[in-house]
């Protein structure tokens, strides 16, 4: 077509938006969504499920410490979040549909693994081979969806692709409760059908789409240090008190350090690096990045720490800490919509600010609050009210912070960049709370899980005080939410949507 062919908008003299033509083999938006959205339901319900089956692993693998079983968690965290960004631009390279299948197809294998784990490091080994298909499914079913969606309807479709994590978060405390009561083993046995599902209507209904520029294949050295990096340092943690905080530990922590240099100097040199640094040269990136980490921190931490205490101290069945855990993860889903169309007006600052506050509450709730004897409905469900609100106000906050100062073209990368610095907060948050609870007695336990409530509260007074420093968008900025062909957010190289559908 010439420039004279161009059909242009009435009364306006500019060239219309060409029509949209979804990628060949896509099938019915709404198809399409299903199957993407039962996908990432399935790796997000995991990251929740397997807290509350922890005390449960822990029985069952004889002189396991919670030190040990930690590991269960930090695994899969460590491995999704180096993973995360590599995995979007190998779906850019060989094909999204490819990567994702193939993530799906790993998740589900290293699933059985994980219900048939003989010891606690089989267990351990796979949920890093369920962390690698997690990380393979996330980024590009996103770069899966919006290929399919008309360009007026992807704002809600991303909307409600991210709704899915405050679906599989209220889901897996009485989900995991419920299974656990009959084995530990069947919250893993649960995602082999859901996957052999998703994988059917993969084939069925999804196109495949790759990058026509080609971009480069992504940084597989830089994910193995980021991984060795991030458990190093984590080993530092979860083995202080078992090594007495001697050299090892120091050790650990040296190397960890080491080998973060490492991981920064080949992301300003790779091509393809796991991290684009540019992005953090970004005030309100590097700032709602950090806040992000904190969080997470704090929120991991929690979320372990609640189910010890349940069923530690207050001797709850799994069954009843599931239930008594679930208001928290549905209070934040309830609150989390709002709190996005608050960010957009007031700024992330004030409202993120707002969660953490009501966040940090909860905890010196739980701190001054609760003892040795069950006072659930007058005490710690009060707590966990708050806690799951502040939940739901502050991560849209962050994220809306670091996605709006973001051209459309770099949305992907941002959002998975962002991602990645959640899982390595978890993971360090996680691997805190092993090292300031250590192995308490029983007169012990209760001060124990104070203490690891302190640092919820200073982890997640440092994510307020990072989104303090955020200036809110001026007005005249459009965010940068995907509402044409051209704001793609498939993987971290995104190009004009036009040409992947040719």
């Amino acid at each position: 077509m010439t420039t004279t062919d161009v059909p242009t908008s009435a009364g306006t003299g500019l060239p219309s938006p060409p029509p949209f033509k979804p990628p060949p083999g896509t099938g019915h938006p709404r198809a399409v969504f299903a199957v993407l959205a039962l996908a990432v339901f399935v790796s997000t319900l995991d990251s929740f499920i397997v807290n509350i089956a922890l005390p449960a692993i822990q029985e069952d693998f004889a002189n396991s410490t919670v030190a040990d079983v930690s590991w269960i968690l930090a695994a899969y965290a460590i491995v999704f979040a180096a993973l995360l960004v590599p995995a979007g631009k190998l779906g850019d390279v060989i094909g999204r549909r490819r990567v994702f299948a193939a993530g799906l197809g790993l998740f589900g294998l290293s699933s059985v693994l994980c219900a048939v784990a003989p010891s606690l490091n089989f267990l351990i080994a796979a949920r890093v081979l369920q962390g690698a298909g997690a990380a393979a499914v996330i980024p590009t079913s996103l770069g899966l969806l919006l290929p399919s969606i008309p360009p007026q309807r992807r704002a809600a479709a991303i909307g409600a692709w991210a709704s899915l994590g405050a679906v599989g978060a209220a889901s897996g405390p009485p989900l995991g409760g419920l299974l656990t009561q009959l084995s530990w083993h069947w919250i893993f046995i649960v995602n082999v059908p859901l996957v052999a599902l998703a994988l059917l209507g993969t084939w069925r209904v999804l196109p495949e789409v790759k990058d026509p520029a080609r971009p480069g294949l992504p940084d597989a050295l830089g994910s193995a240090i980021l991984v060795a990096a991030v458990s190093l340092g984590t080993l530092g943690l979860v083995q202080g008190h078992a090594w007495n905080w001697d050299g090892r530990v120091f050790g650990s922590f040296i190397a960890a350090g080491a080998l973060t240099a490492a991981f920064i100097a080949r992301s300003k040199r790779h091509p393809a690096p796991v991290l684009e640094l540019s992005m953090l040269r970004v005030p309100a990136f590097a700032l709602s990045s950090l806040s992000a980490a904190l969080f997470y921190a704090s929120f991991s931490a929690m979320l372990l720490g609640n189910v010890l205490f349940l069923t530690g101290a207050w001797h709850y069945s799994v069954v009843l800490a599931g239930l008594a855990l679930t208001p928290g993860p549905i209070m934040a889903a309830m609150f989390a919509p709002s709190a996005g169309k608050l960010v957009r007006r007031v700024g992330p600052g004030i409202v993120g600010g707002a969660g953490a506050l009501l966040f940090g509450t909860g905890s010196v709730l739980w701190i001054g609050l609760i003892g040795p004897e069950p006072t659930y409905w007058t005490r710690f469900f009060p707590a966990m009210i708050i806690s799951g609100i502040g939940v739901g106000l502050a991560m849209p906050a962050f994220t809306i912070a670091g996605t709006s100062t973001l051209p459309p073209q770099k949305l992907a990368t941002g959002i998975g960049a962002q991602s990645m610095f959640r899982q390595i907060g978890s993971t360090f948050g996680v691997a805190a709370f092993v090292a300031i609870f250590g192995t308490p007695t029983a007169q012990t336990l209760i001060e124990a899980h104070s203490h690891t409530r302190w640092f919820n509260v200073v982890a997640v007074a440092g994510a307020a005080l990072a989104l303090a420093f955020i200036r809110p968008p001026r007005p005249d900025r459009a965010p940068a939410v995907p509402t044409s062909p051209v704001a793609q957010p498939a993987s971290p190289e995104t190009r004009p949507q036009e040409g992947a559908m040719k």
